[in-house]
């Protein structure tokens, strides 16, 4: 499973040393030589698990699919963002963490609000 690419239809074989890789970067992690680049790149569809040879050279709009079993395996690649969230356990166990907006709470009482202060005079 690739952390580069979230969305890797397709494993690429590596010409140099004959590894399965869901992209370029995770071959430059595994392994300690530079990725050899060919003409012909071998795929295998993660789809329907079946491995079929392309030509670089002359890509064609064709090319873009697996010619076993039609899925297209040229995406816009999806990368992994950074965000912060807040994590707990599983809602259906605890559901402190949810906030329902249909419950209409207290309103908020402040030192700094008016209107209650105005109610205080009589």
């Amino acid at each position: 499973m690739c952390k580069h690419i979230l969305n890797a239809q397709v494993s690429i074989r590596s010409p140099c040393c004959k590894k399965w890789f869901d992209c370029a970067e995770c071959h430059a992690e595994a392994e300690e030589h530079r990725l050899l680049q060919r003409m012909e790149m071998v795929f295998a569809c993660k789809k329907c698990k079946k491995c079929f040879r392309k030509e670089v050279s002359d890509w064609d709009d064709s090319d873009e699919y697996c010619p076993h079993c039609d899925n297209h395996f040229v995406l816009e690649a999806k990368i992994p963002q950074a965000m912060l969230k807040v994590e707990s356990e599983d809602v259906r166990k605890d559901s402190r963490m949810l906030k329902d907006d249909r419950v209409k709470g207290e309103a908020e009482r402040s030192i700094f609000n008016i209107q209650d202060e105005a109610d205080k005079l009589g």
